[in-house]
């Protein structure tokens, strides 16, 4: 299936992009986000880091669906 995948800060920085599609097989976006490791190196999931599906916030275990656009947020430091 084709899921859009936005990332946002330091996981936009570690993939060279904010927006990709991609065909995939996962199920969660935890799968997802494994799948995503493979493809760029430089990326990695942090503890607080968050996801949502269709921009509403999601579980990491939540059931992607065909055509789904899921984003990826690492955690942010603020001050």
């Amino acid at each position: 299936m084709k899921i859009r995948v936005r990332y946002f800060a330091v996981f936009r920085e570690a993939t060279g992009t904010g927006l990709e599609v991609i065909e995939t097989g996962a199920a969660s976006p935890s799968e997802l986000f494994s799948e995503c490791v493979g493809r760029h190196p430089g990326l990695q999931k942090y503890t607080a880091s968050l996801v949502a599906i269709n921009d509403e916030m999601a579980a990491w275990d939540a059931q992607l669906n065909e055509n789904d656009e899921v984003l990826f947020f690492p955690p942010v430091a603020g001050g």
